[in-house]
Formats: structure tokens, C-alpha cells, sequence
């Protein structure tokens, strides 16, 4: 398995929404996201997101590390 990168929430934003996702309401730093057919995941907006919480994320979205490193 191939290490997780340190993204910003905002990057991390960015490529979800290549996978599909959009926005749908933010509330502080933390930003709501939408896919048609997936589940709903909230997205801190922090300058830098740990490799944990990343991989947290992408459990949520059912996006694997190299379907998620394609889209980076």
C-alpha cells in the first residue's frame, strides 16, 4: 500500500469532486459533500489534513488509495 500524501482540505475537495462529489452546505471550516449514488462525507477545511483522517475519508467514500492518487 502506497503512503498517504498531506493534502489540504481544499485539495482533498478538489479531487473528490473529480470522483463526482459537490458541495452542499459548510459550516466553519468543515465542508459538506454529495455524490449521487455514495455516501455523504464532511471534509475539514484545515491547511493540512493528517494521513489518518485522510484515510478516514476515503474509507467513508469507498475510493481506494490508488483510485484516489489517479484523480490527484
Amino acid at each position: 500500500m502506497t503512503q498517504l500524501p498531506l493534502l489540504s482540505g481544499r485539495e482533498i475537495i478538489k479531487t473528490l469532486a473529480r470522483a463526482g462529489y459537490y458541495e452542499v452546505r459548510q459550516r466553519g471550516s468543515h465542508i459538506r459533500l454529495r455524490h449521487k449514488t455514495r455516501r455523504p462525507v464532511t471534509v475539514p477545511n484545515y491547511p493540512t489534513v493528517s494521513r489518518g483522517l485522510l484515510s478516514k475519508i476515503l474509507r467513508e467514500t469507498e475510493i481506494t488509495v490508488a483510485e484516489f492518487a489517479d484523480l490527484l
